[in-house]
């Protein structure tokens, strides 16, 4: 399959990487000619935007705001005629931006590191990650299978699921998690405290690192999940705040409480079930990918997938 990838920092790159590893013809695009100089050395590079769109499939790496531009200007509605996906950690505001393009299916792939840009790229950075790949009403099947197929050939666990469950998901399980680890950074600034920071303050900080770039740009593509998340989050601090006033009172309070989330990440990730045969349909899929499942591989008529295996209670 020949695909595009415009865009080649860690995700960009990486994919393209991938990609051409696993045997796909793989023409990358960048804007900046110092990126498409270290990416000639690894892979097929181009400086013109227009060889891109002689390919089967256009995967865009750019940032959420600048996806409108490549929307309309890199990949034309009616000139490129193949199919688009992306990597951006939004994916209704991306939606709206390729709404031109009838077959644009956003995507999502779970992975990535603190040091931004190709020289961070590597060619196994998704290999058995999750990679969301989007499932609309309007969703060409066909489409969105072979995507599913694509991302599968490079060793990602494809996961199902609509733009707007993506968005509330990811604002709790990724977007809050670096404005918090920001905010752990910043009440922890006197330098004694940063003398005696350790294994915890490290974990739990990893990714105040990240580009700036790309949390201002969750920040602005999903602001209202993010909120959402957040009210929840506050919710929790305030439980465990109240057990911290009351704890003469009712001092297994706060145990309790602690208890339930150690449980919780103790059984995280959860252990996968056996293999099943999924029918390739659009409610089948969403719903594997609504019970935490994904897809392994993409066969014929079906799709073989896992579920979290359900642990006893007894």
């Amino acid at each position: 399959m020949r695909v595009a990838v415009t865009g080649l920092g860690l995700i960009g790159g990486s994919a393209a990487l991938a990609l051409a590893d696993a045997g796909h013809d793989v023409i990358g695009h960048d804007p900046d000619p110092a990126v498409r100089e270290a990416a000639a050395a690894r892979l097929a590079v181009t400086a013109d935007p227009a060889d891109l769109l002689d390919t089967d499939v256009a995967v865009v790496a750019a940032p959420v705001r600048h996806l409108g531009a490549v929307a309309a200007e890199t990949f034309p509605p009616g000139r490129y005629r193949g199919l688009i996906t992306d990597v951006a950690s939004v994916k209704a505001e991306v939606l709206h931006a390729f709404a031109a393009h009838p077959r644009f299916i956003g995507g999502h792939p779970m992975a990535g590191k603190e040091t931004p840009g190709f020289a961070s790229a590597e060619a196994g950075l998704f290999q058995g990650r999750v990679w969301v790949l989007c499932l609309e009403a309007d969703t060409r099947l066909d489409d969105w299978l072979l995507l599913a197929r694509l991302w599968a050939s490079v060793g990602a666990r494809i996961v199902p699921a609509t733009a707007a469950d993506h968005d509330a998901a990811a604002a709790r399980i990724s977007h809050i998690e670096h404005l918090v680890a920001a905010a752990l950074v910043l009440v922890a600034a006197d330098p004694l405290s940063r003398s005696l920071a350790a294994g915890s303050f490290r974990d739990g900080t990893r990714v105040a690192a990240s580009s700036t770039t790309l949390v201002t740009g969750m920040v602005e593509g999903n602001r209202d999940m993010i909120a959402a998340a957040f009210d929840d989050l506050g919710e929790e601090l305030a439980t465990a705040y109240r057990h911290l006033e009351d704890h003469r009172r009712d001092p297994g309070a706060i145990g309790a409480w602690f208890d339930r989330a150690r449980e919780l990440r103790a059984a995280w990730p959860p252990e996968p079930g056996a293999a099943e045969r999924i029918p390739v349909a659009k409610e089948a899929l969403l719903d594997l990918g609504r019970a935490g499942g994904w897809i392994e591989a993409v066969e014929s008529e079906v799709a073989i997938g896992r579920r979290p295996r359900v642990q006893s209670t007894s």
